[in-house]
């Protein structure tokens, strides 16, 4: 299994921390900078005359350089431009107000192209120059070793949209300096004071979706390589990274088994170069999902009062609660669609912290990440299904972490009961859609083969399910977006099973 447990995953955050708090000086040389990017490529044709001269002249012949036609930008390297003052054997010089280097994405984006048939390269640019076009770079890349500019409220803004729209921003540590990864979080956290920057769980497809990493060897300073999980912090919009952040050094360019950074913390280039690929891989895959991702879909009548009709409301927890958005919207118009119920489009955030959850007959719930109930959520959600509430719920693109974050807190819940299969017999496949079979993404059929009727769990109360639970994601199919790592129900049969779960809910 590729899921991080919580005793890995505090070993491993421990070990973060170790080696990400060298101490900071002022006088850091880091050698990669001293290491020039590659020439440019260019092509040298020979043998062409020059136009005919009057005879009896003799044709004379010339080679010259030709430019060659430049593949699509993928990468945009973001420099800062600017100086500041640094003491360098004891004078006050004048230094790059940020300086980087080309190294390691050069060599990634060689290596990329190498192993997945592809043909892009990358280009600098600054975020003043840059148009916040995901279409003209998909992706931009920020690394360094000095502390990280604060950025400008334009810039945020920018930013924001760049991604929101569809881009993906990497943030990369050279050579684990504190001084950058102290300032990077900043910026980061006013990109998105909402969402998490946390680590990534190991069953990410991060992690598989080319080369498959259980371990990775990192080196501090000159001392022996040490082994230790994939470690990669990220923020999510939808149930796609769409901010990658890397506290070790993502090293793809200079041979650290051979020459170690005194001061410095990098993976092993061969290492880092199969993650590199492997980040590439899912941003590539990822690109059609978070175009469509970016149209919002509303809830018409959210803003009305909430009348005798079906209102779903959904948990709002510190696990990434909301990575499918746009699932509810186009459940509730296919629940108007194919049954009598009546239907109000909106949704509830409930907190179960307070009352509102008694206002809905049922209540759903999902995200991506680990997450824990206070001890008033435990008993507020305990009285809420002994009163006849219903809770469905699903892991958002079929995620290890939050499957089981979710059975650890239904125990905590309803300790004597047991999360069990619910029949095919059962009246949550009879109506209104009769369901015995079901399809799957292609994600779930490469870890199930042999999947072909609905996998749903249950906890009975008197005889009724009050907790309807799906470790296959359902709201991704719900959404109607292509999303290439969705372990979960195909689109149609999500959409059935999704009307036929809320109609039990609301009759039973």
């Amino acid at each position: 299994m590729f899921l991080t447990s919580k005793r890995v995953l505090l070993t491993l955050l421990a070990a973060v921390v170790a080696i990400t708090s060298v101490p900071a000086t002022a006088a850091f040389d880091n050698p990669k900078a001293r290491k020039p990017p590659r020439a440019k490529p260019h092509r040298r044709s020979a043998g062409e005359s020059l136009p005919p001269l009057p005879l009896p002249a003799t044709p004379l012949r010339r080679s010259e350089r030709k430019r060659q036609p430049a593949p699509p930008a993928l990468i945009g390297m973001v420099t800062f431009t600017g100086s500041r003052f640094v003491i360098k054997d004891g004078k006050r010089v004048s230094a790059e107000r940020f300086p980087t280097t080309q190294i390691d994405v050069e060599r990634l984006t060689n290596y990329a192209n190498h192993r997945l048939g592809i043909r892009y390269r990358y280009v600098a640019t600054t975020l003043k120059s840059f148009s916040w076009d995901p279409v003209e770079l998909p992706l931009l890349y920020i690394t360094g070793w000095t502390p990280m500019p604060k950025l400008s409220d334009e810039a945020i803004a920018g930013l924001r949209r760049y991604i929101y729209d569809g881009g993906t921003l990497i943030v990369h540590a050279q050579c684990g300096r504190k001084e950058f990864t102290e300032t990077a979080r900043r910026e980061i956290a006013r990109l998105f004071p909402n969402r998490q920057l946390a680590p990534v769980d190991t069953d990410s497809p991060l992690f598989r979706s080319y080369f498959r990493i259980t371990t990775m060897r990192v080196r501090k300073g000159a001392e022996p390589f040490k082994s230790m999980p994939p470690y990669l912090e990220a923020v999510y919009v939808g149930c796609r990274p769409a901010i990658i952040f890397s506290p070790i050094d993502l090293n793809c360019g200079w041979d650290v088994e051979r020459y170690p950074i005194e001061g410095g913390i990098l993976y092993h280039q061969d290492d880092a170069l199969a993650l590199g690929v492997n980040i590439i891989t899912c941003t590539l895959a990822n690109l059609k999902y978070a175009r469509a991702f970016a149209t919002e879909k509303v809830y018409h009548q959210q803003g009305e009062k909430t009348r005798d009709e079906l209102v779903i409301g959904q948990i709002v927890h510190d696990g990434d609660w909301d990575p499918t958005p746009h699932a509810l919207p186009n459940l509730l118009k296919y629940i108007a669609a194919n049954t009598t119920l009546n239907v109000q489009f909106k949704r509830d955030e409930v907190n179960l912290a307070d009352e509102s959850a008694f206002d809905h007959v049922a209540l759903y719930m999902t995200g991506l990440r680990d997450f824990k109930f206070s001890p008033a959520e435990v008993a507020r959600l305990r009285t809420y299904l002994a009163s006849g509430g219903v809770l469905v719920a699903d892991a958002a693109a079929g995620r290890k972490a939050f499957d089981t974050a979710f059975r650890r807190e239904l125990k905590r819940v309803l300790p004597k009961a047991e999360l069990k299969p619910v029949a095919l017999t059962s009246p949550l496949f009879e109506s209104p859609f009769k369901v015995r079979t079901a399809d799957y993404t292609d994600a779930a059929k490469a870890a199930r083969p042999n999947l072909n009727a609905p996998a749903m769990l249950g906890i009975y109360i008197e005889g009724s399910l009050a907790v309807i639970y799906s470790p296959w994601s359902l709201g991704n199919g719900w959404e109607q977006i292509p999303y290439a790592y969705n372990v979960g129900y195909a689109t149609d049969d999500a959409l059935r099973l999704g009307v036929n779960i809320f109609a039990y809910a609301v009759t039973h």
